[in-house]
């Protein structure tokens, strides 16, 4: 290892035994304890860039975005490759939290990520065409993934309607990690990582609704998302689209879609027949015309919408019990 062209020496061992145990301390939580740790193995060793990597993370997982900022800087500093460090991602996450849009624009480019416009460019990164993503909301909580398409590389516009116990809305803008936990593959053999909320970053002002719904095929319940869609908003059959899955199963490469015929995913561990977030699937032949759909709408809106898809088709529509949730 090699700095300002001299050889330097590997850390001490008191800079190994300080960093490993913070490390546990993250794990446990005590990121109070973790700090002090780790702030004693940057004075031990501050030419080594690790030192300040291993703050920045810190930081980030405190969301003390400005010193999560400031250690990444000195971390980056100090590295011998001049691209593709991970140490130049969390400096992208911490200025996109800041809205430091310029340094986030060089972090990006420095990791070897092509920005348009270049790092001279001001404003927000946009137009990095990174394509959908899923993202774990409250992964520390009742985790809930969700759908969205990556408007940089550490932010997600939310386009699923996430259920109420996850406090995000559908429009939402959410900060993410780097490192994708899990994968969700479609029928057609694509594959789309699952990258885990870090916090909100901009907020919806649509309110997300729940409504019973009768739609006696699954074409009248599509008429409704497309319908919601038109009007620039969204509707989605929380009866078929949720699945429960244990920790372990949503972390792993799982399939996005529902299935065909008779045979039941064997990782969802919700109940089979009951439509609703806990249990929506069927035998694979019968559909239930009792859906339960949530529908992200202004309050101005939404009973008109409701009410123009049942005028559609009133022999084969309906709706009830509507209510405002998140």
């Amino acid at each position: 290892m090699r700095i300002f062209g001299k050889g330097r020496h590997r850390p001490s061992a008191s800079w190994r035994q300080a960093t490993d145990r913070a490390f546990t301390l993250i794990g446990d939580g005590r990121y109070e304890d973790a700090g002090e740790l780790l702030t004693r193995a940057a004075d031990l060793e501050p030419w080594l860039s690790e030192s300040w990597f291993n703050l920045a993370l810190l930081h980030k997982f405190r969301h003390d975005w400005e010193q999560a900022r400031a250690a990444g800087l000195r971390a980056v500093a100090l590295l011998e490759r001049e691209s593709g460090a991970p140490d130049w991602w969390n400096v992208g996450i911490a200025a996109t939290a800041l809205q430091d849009w310029p340094l986030a624009r060089r972090a990006w480019q420095a990791y070897g990520l092509k920005v348009p416009g270049g790092v001279a460019a001001a404003g927000e990164p946009l137009g990095m065409e990174l394509g959908s993503a899923a993202v774990r909301l409250s992964p520390e909580g009742e985790a809930e993934v969700v759908w969205g398409r990556r408007l940089d590389p550490a932010r997600i516009e939310v386009l699923s309607i996430p259920l109420p116990s996850s406090g995000r809305r559908w429009g939402e803008v959410v900060l993410h990690d780097g490192v994708p936990h899990g994968e969700r593959t479609t029928s057609a053999g694509h594959s789309y990582p699952v990258f885990d909320e870090i916090e909100l970053w901009a907020p919806s002002p649509v309110p997300t609704w729940v409504v019973l719904l009768e739609a006696a095929t699954e074409a009248d319940r599509d008429a409704l998302e497309q319908l919601a869609a038109d009007a620039g908003f969204a509707a989605e059959d929380w009866s078929s689209s949720v699945r429960l899955l244990c920790r372990m199963c949503s972390e792993s490469r799982m399939p996005s879609d529902e299935g065909d015929g008779v045979h039941l995913d064997p990782h969802d561990h919700s109940e089979p027949g009951h439509p609703g977030p806990l249990g929506h699937r069927t035998d694979g032949q019968l559909w239930v015309p009792e859906r339960e759909c949530g529908v992200a709408a202004p309050p101005s809106l939404v009973r008109g919408l409701l009410d123009g898809w049942v005028a559609d088709s009133p022999d084969s529509r309906d709706w009830r019990d509507l209510e405002e949730v998140c």
